[in-house]
């Protein structure tokens, strides 16, 4: 098994040696980096344990200057080595590193004491022990080493097995994030980024994406070694196919596809500063890349960082925020929600400060673990794929959560399960007051009405709630239309045009009945009546009986003829015979005539 190292500490001060001794390999690759004697960019090497395990190192740049190298090769790494000069004890890039390390919540260190052949190691490991135990790393194991003269090395070799022992075993089945630190190109082989795999596993022929733009794994090489496939935790270098060396670079991310929830926002905690203490735009370091992020304060402990694009980030990731100008690290920060709501009312702020603050901690770092209950409360309803975006694991997708609800393929609240009843009950009310002759609301429409997120779902809060559902339809259960205070005079209107299909009332009869123009408009939408025009209505079997009778005329006919056979008169044959030519039952064959359509 492989394990991640990085190195940390004040320039100069013999991490390149002491990793140099540790792996016989040489990690400044530069030119410019031997020929100076520090290092610039991040360097690369590995050796093995007594116990098998393989340790591979980053080394980062000690220098002030090259801090954003340095964060770039700290900031995937789960431990580090934090090294001192005995002869020159605790310097700033020492305590700007510390603060780097306790910012991004490392748990996991040792700390060395080295080039102990040219000082007495005691003071400046005291000093040093008493500065690192303030910070994330706490008491960790601390010893002095010579990397000239070799003295401590094994020792410090038996500190690195004792340290990856107790690193946390990586999610082989996780996801894929790994953030890019170099990117090259090898004639030949085309486009290589390298970075550090967290969790998951790397195959050649993967389909991923970088940013968001499809790539697939050509080659793997791993420690200087090709593989058809690496898990985590590891050091790796991607051979990506058809992708140009300039459309890559550090802090780019590879990623499973539609995976991750990409954002542009985040919600976070500060550790070490309060959000008035920071500027209102700043420099976030995540993963291997850097961003200036506009700071909105949210009270005391919280802030909302706004990116310049978006990222792949979840609940849990630690985030270094810095001064650009003073290149000083201002705060650590762990992002509580990659999908937070939009703050439009005044005291939004503090409203959502203190949702966060209420958000319970798991573990020394911070939140870690998405609440489904939360997310699936605020949006009434998601579906699992969307939680497992946010980070949420696969079987945590599968456990009953209180006050939230499996309904097919989504997620449901149980205050929204209960407000889309509620509202649901009351438009089904409305409807059956309103419009009684059709008292059935189309589903559809009662969706939009209760902001339910598709129609199966409300049918099955409709069927819990009591009511009766068909045809695309909901309402109370055995209600059959009715015009109310009307239908006798609807029923008495049947009973005449039963007897006589043609003879459709004048309108002063209707208005006698109680039939203006909304009683005969739900009396047509409920499929008891036919409206030639306006007032002039039929039973619907009416234009099917007319057909009959005209069927049996010379063909063509004329108007006068029709309305002879039909028995009725002009007011009702013309708009009666229009409705036929609508129907294409009837046509006419020149201005006086129509003959039926065969």
């Amino acid at each position: 098994m492989m394990h991640i190292v990085a190195t940390a500490g004040h320039v100069d001060h013999g991490k390149s040696r002491l990793v140099r001794r540790l792996t016989g390999m040489e990690p400044d690759r530069w030119a410019e980096e031997r020929r100076r004697g520090m290092t610039i960019d991040l360097g690369f090497a590995w050796t093995s344990l007594d116990s098998g395990e393989r340790v591979a190192f980053v080394d980062v740049p000690g220098h002030e200057r090259f801090i954003g190298n340095m964060l770039a090769g700290l900031g995937p790494a789960p431990a580090v080595l934090v090294v001192v000069a005995a002869d020159e004890g605790w310097r700033e890039q020492s305590e700007e590193h510390l603060e780097a390390v306790n910012a991004l919540g490392l748990r996991h260190g040792v700390l060395v004491v080295a080039r102990s052949d040219l000082a007495d190691p005691a003071p400046a490991l005291a000093q040093a022990r008493e500065r690192v135990a303030r910070s994330s790393l706490g008491a960790c194991e601390a010893l002095a080493v010579s990397a000239e003269t070799g003295e401590g090395i094994d020792e410090l070799r038996s500190a690195l097995r004792r340290l990856v022992a107790r690193l946390p075993e990586p999610d082989h089945g996780a996801r894929v994030r790994l953030w890019v630190d170099r990117s090259f190109t090898i004639p030949g082989a085309g486009t290589v980024v390298t970075g550090t795999l967290g969790e998951g596993s790397l195959r050649v022929g993967d389909a991923l994406e970088l940013g968001r733009r499809p790539v697939r794994v050509r080659g793997l090489q791993s420690l200087g070694e090709d593989h058809d496939a690496v898990p985590a935790r590891a050091r790796v270098a991607v051979n990506l196919r058809s992708t140009p060396v300039d459309a890559v670079g550090r802090g780019d991310v590879l990623v499973t596809p539609h995976a991750w929830h990409w954002t542009r926002e985040v919600d976070a905690s500060l550790h070490g500063c309060v959000a008035a203490d920071l500027p209102g735009e700043l420099t976030a370091h995540v993963g291997s890349g850097s961003w200036t992020a506009r700071v909105r304060p949210l009270g005391d402990g919280f802030v909302r960082l706004r990116l310049p694009e978006p990222l792949p980030l979840q609940a849990g990731d630690r985030l270094i925020l810095r001064d650009p100008g003073r290149r000083a690290v201002l705060a650590g920060a762990t992002v509580l929600d990659v999908d937070p709501p939009a703050l439009r009312r005044r005291g939004a702020a503090a409203r959502r400060a203190g949702d966060l603050a209420s958000t319970e901690p798991l573990g020394p770092s911070g939140p870690r673990r998405v609440d489904i209950a939360r997310e699936v409360e605020r949006r009434g309803a998601m579906r699992p794929r969307d939680l497992a975006v946010l980070g949420v694991p696969p079987q945590d997708l599968l456990a009953d959560v209180l006050g939230v609800r499996h309904v097919g393929e989504w997620l449901v609240s149980e205050s929204a399960w209960q407000h889309w009843q509620s509202e649901l009950l009351a438009a089904v009310h409305r409807r059956i007051a309103e419009v009684p002759l059709d008292p059935w609301l189309r589903l559809e429409e009662a969706r939009r009405l209760t902001g339910a997120p598709d129609v199966a779902t409300l049918t099955a809060a409709a069927r819990d709630a009591g009511l009766e559902v068909g045809e695309g339809k909901v309402s109370r259960p055995g209600v059959r239309p009715s015009l109310g205070a009307a239908e006798p005079g609807l029923q008495a209107l049947e009973r005449q045009l039963s007897e006589h299909p043609f003879a459709a009332p004048e309108r002063g009869q209707l208005d006698a009945w109680g039939l203006g123009a909304r009683e005969l408009a739900a009396a047509e939408t409920a499929g008891r009546l036919v409206r030639l025009v306006d007032d002039i209505v039929l039973l619907p079997r009416g234009p099917a009986l007319a057909m009959r009778e005209l069927a049996a005329l010379d063909q063509p006919f004329t108007t006068s003829a029709a309305r002879q056979a039909l028995g009725t008169t002009r007011r009702v044959v013309i708009p009666l015979l229009e409705h036929l030519d609508a129907r294409g039952w009837t046509r006419r064959v020149d201005p006086t005539h129509r003959e039926v359509a065969r």
